[in-house]
């Protein structure tokens, strides 16, 4: 696949997308201080994506999925750019939470995760999904198995609201209940000894006392992480969605540590300029518009 980078007016963030005669998907490398110290890279596991999250701009702009050999392509691309052997780094992560929902692709995934493995020994990698309705109870039991045999291997639901009906506000497609998604977490966990994550996009409305206290009856404290960010919508850049709910979002970040919950906020600082936060991905839009219109023109 041919390779772009876009570099961030951040030093530490860098946006690649990758470019097939079908497909661009995109990747997203962060740098904590130096590569050795802390790298991520946040890979795309479908080309669009079909599940329709309202907030984000891929929503409905599905493609298709990618192959197993495309995912790990996109890793093996990022790290060619960075400045120390995988070896040495000391906390090395790969997400599968860019582009796509990987549970509507999970052979291609799995395998992925199994090479990549394989192939940097020493990465973790986290899994993360709006938990779409095929997830049970056939490929949710695979992927137990899979995490026990793959000690790196996490999990992070994106759930985003306290109550069902409000999510499905957010995310329109089929996807299974809060109390489902908590079931699931309690499986994974009870099955691997790790402990599963949680992520809540805090705006205006979700972030009362009687949502913190829905969620630490949810997702329990004794077993769950919880990650806060911020929803970015697709008309917004992350730096306004930054300057307008971070604040917000280190309030309600108090609200659950009173509960007793583990609590990290995600600041997606340095992604603005160039597009990589989750529903901001700029250039699979317009690379989507443009093949739209040839198509057109062909017809």
């Amino acid at each position: 696949m041919k390779k772009t980078i876009f570099k961030s007016s951040d030093s530490n963030v860098f946006k690649f997308v990758f470019e097939d005669t079908d497909i661009a998907v995109e990747a997203v490398l962060y740098r904590y201080g130096e590569f050795r110290k802390r790298t991520v890279i946040c890979c795309s596991t479908q080309c669009g994506c079909p599940m329709g999250c309202t907030f984000c701009g891929t929503g409905k702009m599905f493609v298709r999925s990618l192959t197993s050999k495309e995912i790990v392509d996109q890793v093996k691309g990022v790290l060619e750019e960075i400045d120390c052997p995988t070896d040495d780094i000391e906390k090395f992560q790969i997400m599968f939470m860019s582009m796509g929902e990987p549970f509507l692709n999970y052979a291609n995934v799995k395998e992925a995760i199994i090479k990549l493995h394989e192939l940097y020994p020493n990465a973790q990698l986290l899994v993360s999904t709006v938990a779409p309705t095929n997830i049970w109870p056939y490929m949710f039991n695979d992927f137990i198995n899979l995490s026990r045999q793959i000690d790196k291997i996490g999990i992070q639901f994106s759930v985003h609201e306290s109550l069902n009906e409000k999510r499905k506000l957010l995310v329109p497609s089929k996807t299974l209940m809060l109390q489902h998604i908590s079931a699931l977490g309690e499986r994974w966990a009870i099955g691997t000894d790790r402990r599963p994550f949680y992520n809540y996009c805090v705006h205006e409305g979700n972030d009362t006392d009687e949502d913190a206290d829905r969620l630490v009856e949810l997702f329990s404290p004794e077993v769950w992480e919880t990650t806060l960010s911020v929803i970015c919508e697709k008309t917004e850049s992350v730096k306004a969605s930054i300057d307008r709910q971070l604040n917000r979002i280190k309030s309600f970040s108090q609200k659950l540590l009173n509960r007793g919950a583990s609590v990290r906020i995600f600041n997606p600082a340095g992604q603005d300029d160039i597009g990589g936060g989750c529903g901001q991905l700029w250039y699979f839009q317009k690379w989507r518009k443009e093949h739209n219109q040839n198509e057109s023109e062909v017809d």
